[in-house]
């Protein structure tokens, strides 16, 4: 197949939806197909050239006069690559490769990441709309995207060909016990709620430290929220880290608290780490810790019951192991070849469906001459 994936960017900052397409173009290269990327480029390029994913630049910011430029430049770019598999994995793109499609043979796929975004109901303009999990696909239904066009193919990064082997990374001298959170700092992260549960733990435990590992518009509120409190010094703004790992592996409590969260994909690689976790009970999270056997789940916005589960597993050490050794079983499910090969599935599925039209079509013109 000729697979063309669209994405923003292709930039190296965490990103969850641009890992997983990055991912989705290497690994289906590698499977032999012909697969194109088209972005505003990034430091992803050289990794996509390795496995042999060509690059096109389009520039989608959304601007009158840009996104005409870049409906020209869609053009160009699907009568050069000719893709039998359009696959957008953000609102632009679909609804670039949407409107731009006549004339085009391909098939139009598109991956639902952030369905809380209201613009995601854009994404059922796609032949397929594959979403990131169960809570998502529900929630896609109850907005009018019919359940004939959704797939479900669970979210999964590990063993992806943009990491190495979690068994080559070197864990940070970190201060024990170390609580640590990897996600963008943004309000719906729960940054506020993570900061408050710490605060409240705090006297009563002396040693621990809150890593908050991301970048994001929020940071400067947080830090402002953290400088008012008498725990300044431990809690440790960290910024993005491209190794993250470095800092699970290191990490005795890693702490995913979102108001809203698809799947949470960061929650797949603390497990891999063999963090204990707590997490929010919303949306696609409770499926992502196998339904509360491999973290703890505590009600979304609620610091204090966060910091009585920061608290309960900070006192009881044979609990927070056990949690440690149920993060990381049954994380089969979570490889990035497994999602490959289910959204190569939707794939052929689409070209299947195209190709008994294509020679229905072609029969019924031989007929009427």
């Amino acid at each position: 197949m000729r697979i063309l994936h669209l994405t923003n960017h292709v930039e190296q900052i965490g990103n969850g939806i641009v890992n997983v397409a990055v991912d989705l173009a290497c690994l289906q290269a590698d499977n032999g197909h012909y697969v194109a990327v088209a972005s505003d480029g990034g430091e992803y390029e050289a990794l996509l050239a390795r496995h042999g994913v060509q690059h096109f630049h389009l520039d989608q910011s959304r601007t009158p006069v840009n996104m005409i430029k870049a409906a020209w430049r869609y053009r160009e770019i699907i009568q050069e690559f000719q893709p039998d598999i359009v696959h957008a994995h953000m609102m632009t793109g679909v609804v670039l490769a949407g409107l731009m499609r006549n004339g085009c043979e391909y098939s139009l796929v598109s991956t639902v990441h952030n369905e809380f975004q209201r613009s995601a109901v854009l994404m059922g303009l796609a032949d397929r709309v594959i979403a990131v999990s169960n809570a998502v696909a529900d929630s896609m239904v109850r907005r009018g995207i019919p359940k004939s066009k959704l797939r479900v193919v669970s979210n999964g990064t590990l063993n992806s060909p943009r990491n190495r082997s979690i068994k080559d990374y070197q864990p940070l001298p970190l201060c024990h016990p170390a609580i640590t959170t990897v996600a963008g700092m943004y309000t719906r992260k729960g940054i506020v709620e993570l900061i408050e549960a710490f605060v409240k733990i705090a006297v009563e435990f002396p040693q621990a430290h809150l890593y908050l590992v991301g970048n994001g518009p929020d940071r400067a509120m947080f830090e402002t929220m953290v400088q008012n409190t008498p725990f300044e010094e431990r809690i440790h703004f960290e910024g993005f880290q491209a190794e993250p790992q470095r800092y699970m592996l290191a990490s005795d409590i890693f702490v995913l608290a979102s108001h809203c969260e698809s799947f949470g994909l960061v929650l797949t690689e603390a497990r891999e780490a063999g963090c204990a976790i707590i997490a929010s009970n919303i949306d696609g999270i409770p499926e992502t810790l196998d339904w509360g056997q491999a973290g703890l789940l505590v009600p979304a916005k609620d610091s204090q019951t966060l910091a009585n589960a920061l608290g309960h597993l900070l006192n009881d050490s044979q609990q927070l192991q056990k949690l440690r050794y149920q993060a990381k079983q049954n994380l089969e499910r979570f490889s990035a070849t497994r999602v490959n090969e289910e959204t190569l599935n939707v794939y052929y599925e689409l070209t299947k469906n195209y190709s008994v039209f294509k020679t229905i079509r072609t029969e019924e013109l031989v007929v009427s001459k």
